[in-house]
């Protein structure tokens, strides 16, 4: 999965909690928050859930990320280090013939010009593996 652009983690204010979920037929198996914070000496580093859920946690921006200075991609299109890459994996049981997978955001930004600009994510490479017990 790629984050995109200015996400703000855990914060509670205009520009956040931003929140990323994945559920099957229904029920949350990951609600977690997403920082892509470039940090400098002596600011402000709005942490993240992930890799835990949300709000449980307090990491560092970009945490458990295995790659962090990919370009941006619309508000910071171009720019190094504004589009991080997760490779996330769940392991989940399930009895049903089928499976509804749903992936979402709760993205909370009201000061941008371009909402749908400002915070962005994508999937790439899903993969569904069944094992029968």
């Amino acid at each position: 999965m790629y984050i995109h652009d200015q996400w703000g983690g855990n914060q509670s204010s205009l520009f956040g909690p931003d929140i990323w979920q994945m559920l099957a037929d229904g029920k949350i198996y990951i609600n977690t928050t997403f920082s892509n914070a470039v940090c400098g000496v002596n600011t402000f580093c709005p942490p993240q859930s992930y890799p835990d859920n949300y709000p449980n946690s307090n990491h560092n921006p970009k945490s458990g990320a295995y790659q962090t200075n990919l370009p941006g991609f619309c508000s910071m299109k171009g720019i190094a280090g504004w589009t991080t890459l997760y490779k996330i994996s769940k392991t989940f049981t399930h009895k049903s013939n089928t499976l509804s997978l749903e992936c979402l955001d709760k993205l909370l930004k009201t000061d941008s010009s371009n909402l749908k600009c400002d915070e962005s994510w994508s999937v790439d490479n899903l993969v569904v593996k069944t094992i029968k017990l």
